[in-house]
Formats: C-alpha cells, structure tokens, sequence
C-alpha cells in the first residue's frame, strides 16, 4: 500500500463537501439550513446532488451532519443503526410521534446509539456551527429511513415531494413526479401503533455513553462502546471501540474485516508498512481487511478517538439482548 493508496482513502475535516439539499426537510423552516456528508457508502441521501466521498461497501456507512445554531433535523425513523457522536458544539437529541417522548442534550465526544424503530430528530442548541459523526448500519442505509407523517407534510407545503421510491422532487425548481410513480404514502394511524414512545430513562441507560466516561474507561486498554458485550450492548454489524492515550500499544496489528478510524480529539499518527501520516478530528480513515497498521497519539495533550469494526452480524433492528 502506497501513502497515494492510503490517502485516497483518507477523508479530510476540511475537505467534507456538503449537500444542503439532501432530505425532505431541505425548505422546511428551521431545517432550511443543514448540511448532510456521505462519507462512506451510499449514505441516506434522498437527492441526487449528495457527493460521496468514497463509495466502498463495507457493511456500515460512515456520514455526518453540520448544523448552525437553532438549526434541527426532523422526525424520522430507521430500520437499521443511527449512532451518532458529537464532535462540535452541543446537540439536542429528542424522540417519539412529535418528538416530546423525550430528549437529552449531547456534549462533544458524547455517543448515542439510537434504538431502531422510533422517530427521532436532533437540534444544534449550541452557540456556533456543529458537527456529528453517523454510523448508519448496512449497506443500504438509506432504504430503511422512514419520516413522521407531519414532516411529509410540511415539505410538501414548501415546495419538496418525496417520492414512493424515495427521491425528492422539487416543484420550486419545476419538477413534478412521474407519471408512473406516486407520491411517498403517509404512514396510517395503525402502523403509527408500531413506533413507541420509548421513556428517556431507558434511553440515557442503554443507548447513551458521556465522553469522559468513555476517557476513564480507556485509560489502560480500549474501551468496547457498541458490540454484543460493550458498555451499549448492540449487534447492529459492527463494533466501537473508544481509545485513548495508553489504549493500546502503537504496534502493528491487522483485522479480517474493514476498520474506519475517526479522531475526536489530539493528533494521531497512523503507520502502516509503506508510510505514515496524521489523523486529526473530523478525519475518516478506512483501512481495509489484511493491511497492517498502528494507530498512537502522536503529540501530548487529550487525545481520544472512536474505532468501527465491521462484524458478520447482519445490520436490523436494535439487538435486544
């Protein structure tokens, strides 16, 4: 593997490119003004503007969203993984038919493993631009997203129709559904039966991990955020690891699955048989099944970074245990 190999696979914080268009919320206000990144995979786009970065299929996606403050993503709900760590700002998490179930606010490297099949929405209550991090489970991530009738509605009120195959048209911009294909139906008052009002206790208990939290618990060894016998026990087909200083040894190692490294905080110096370069926050990394590699702090100071590991078990509902 040549530095030119590797780097290709290296997204950069400062090369992210937004798409401001790629949900159904796009002209909706208070959402008007969100930026969506696909950084691995096909992502959840709804629009055919969405830039992907890189477009290997590795059993997870890996995206991002950007918000000014004030500025919120609307109710929707997913069949597969959301998780979703803070890397700026402060974020306000919130769930259920009309997102009043409950809601808790997010710090910068605080993780939420959202439980599939639940509406859910997130808001930037910060003072400046925010940015969270998305592991989406599968490769299809974007087939099983699925929004809360009123947010179909108000789109529609402001110029955007969703599709029944899931790409968004614009009427402002003179398009109009096809002939042969309707528009996305609402969901009934019976199948809103199957979306639960999951009690804020349970969520903060099972699905949410605190940063510094996280920095105690790796001080000697990485410590397991998502996996079948994590801290957020979960099977939705990968794992997180959460390292810092002194998490493990910068000695080569290598896995037989795909592995994407994510910097939250410091400077993290990646060797592998053929070079070495520096990861920072909001870099993405994929390293790929059988390479060799060491990933270590390379300054002093905090450092902390979340590592995802693709697993054979398949991407569905929120495991229960």
């Amino acid at each position: 593997m040549t530095p030119q190999e590797l780097e290709s696979r290296i997204v950069r914080y400062g090369d992210l490119k937004p798409c401001r268009t790629a949900f159904i919320d796009a002209h909706t206000p208070g959402s008007d003004q969100k930026e969506n990144f696909t950084i691995i995979g096909g992502g959840v786009s709804e629009s055919p503007d969405q830039h992907v970065h890189i477009s290997d299929a590795i059993g997870f996606n890996i995206g991002a969203a950007g918000q000014p403050p004030k500025c919120r993503n609307s109710l929707h709900s997913h069949t597969t993984a959301e998780v979703f760590f803070v890397l700026k700002g402060r974020w306000r998490f919130f769930w259920g038919r009309w997102g009043t179930a409950g809601e808790f606010i997010a710090e910068e490297g605080d993780i939420f493993n959202i439980p599939t099949g639940i509406f859910r929405g997130f808001e930037n209550v910060g003072t400046d631009y925010g940015m969270i991090m998305a592991v989406l489970g599968g490769d299809d991530a974007g087939g099983g997203v699925t929004w809360a009738p009123q947010v179909i509605e108000d789109a529609r009120d402001h110029g955007l129709v969703l599709a029944e195959t899931g790409r968004l048209y614009d009427t402002k911009k003179g398009e109009s559904l096809p002939d042969d294909v309707g528009p996305m139906p609402l969901l009934t008052d019976e199948e809103l039966k199957n979306y639960p009002e999951v009690p804020v206790e349970g969520v903060i208990r099972d699905y949410v991990a605190r940063y510094w939290d996280l920095m105690a618990l790796a001080a000697g060894k990485p410590a397991r955020v998502i996996g079948e016998n994590a801290l957020l026990k979960d099977k939705p087909g990968f794992e997180i690891d959460f390292l810092t200083r002194g998490s493990i040894a910068d000695e080569m190692y290598e896995t037989g699955k795909p592995e994407v490294l994510m910097p939250v905080r410091g400077n993290w110096k990646l060797r592998w048989e053929g070079g070495e370069t520096v990861l920072n926050p909001g870099d993405t990394c994929l390293i790929k099944p059988g390479e060799r590699h060491a990933i270590a702090p390379s300054m002093t100071g905090e450092a902390s970074l979340y590592r995802i590991t693709a697993t054979d078990d398949p991407a569905g509902a929120t495991w229960a245990g």
